[in-house]
């Protein structure tokens, strides 16, 4: 799946491990990365596309996400990398925190820095509104099509409040989170939510993009909000099937996230 942005920039998954996607935004010239666990198949890409590595944006600190950045940089060792400053790397990179602006002058791309605490406790996303008026969020394992990370470092409560502060997006925000986990996540929602007629739509349009081989992201923060239980902890449906109706929705969250651990 590649979307056009503004002239001839594209964002591209590479498919990494089992199910990861390494996110490949460039303008037929220049690339940037996000989150490049393994290096070979963004060194296959790269050279295919005929294109010149530029920076690297790194979301957190699992081996999953990093362990390409070494093998990257001696091929392409001019390559800037940005990395959160809450959480230690074994390679050169500019430490980011909230509200930090990352200008990508070749791309014509300025990215805002997020702090998304939860997955681990100095998770980031990166998140850019471009000239075209469309709005693009890399949101690593904080959020999920139709679920969120698991808690490894965090706090129900902080990653909670993370998955609040990206609901707050504009809604036709693009979401490119860094695992193929949506069909699992939307049959697990409909355990909670079965007459959510969104969540069903939802379910045979990935089915059908999976059938056919295609990701199923990017998302948008308008269909997480319709279809996500992570984000839909008001639900009636949702808080009856977890027994805790009209309770605080912390509550709900948590006992959401405790059965998808489990699911």
């Amino acid at each position: 799946m590649i979307d056009g942005m503004q002239h001839n920039l594209q964002i591209i998954p590479i498919p990494a491990f089992k199910d990861n996607y390494i996110w490949l935004i460039h303008n037929g010239q220049q690339a940037v990365i996000v989150d490049p666990g393994d290096a070979i198949p963004v060194f296959e890409t790269l050279q295919r596309l005929n294109l010149t590595l530029d920076t690297i944006l790194v979301t957190h600190h699992h081996h999953d996400h990093i362990d390409g950045v070494t093998p990257l940089l001696k091929a392409y060792p001019n390559t800037t990398i940005y990395a959160p400053k809450l959480e230690q790397y074994t390679f050169d990179h500019t430490p980011v925190v909230e509200l930090n602006t990352i200008h990508l002058n070749l791309l014509n791309l300025n990215f805002t820095v997020m702090s998304l605490p939860g997955h681990t406790l100095g998770h980031v996303a990166y998140y850019a509104e471009n000239a075209n008026g469309e709005n693009l969020l890399f949101c690593g394992d904080t959020l999920f099509g139709a679920g969120c990370g698991r808690l490894f470092e965090g706090t129900p409560a902080q990653m909670y409040a993370s998955l609040q502060k990206l609901a707050a997006l504009p809604p036709t925000t693009k979401v490119y989170c860094t695992h193929e986990y949506t069909l699992h996540n939307i049959n697990f929602a409909l355990t909670l939510e079965p007459n959510n007629l969104a969540l069903i739509d939802r379910q045979k349009k990935t089915q059908k993009l999976r059938d056919s081989d295609l990701a199923s992201l990017p998302s948008t923060i308008a269909l997480e909000l319709t279809s996500n239980p992570f984000l839909r902890c008001d639900s009636a449906e949702i808080q009856s099937a977890v027994h805790l109706k009209n309770a605080h929705l912390l509550d709900v969250f948590t006992a959401v996230r405790d059965l998808r651990n489990r699911y």
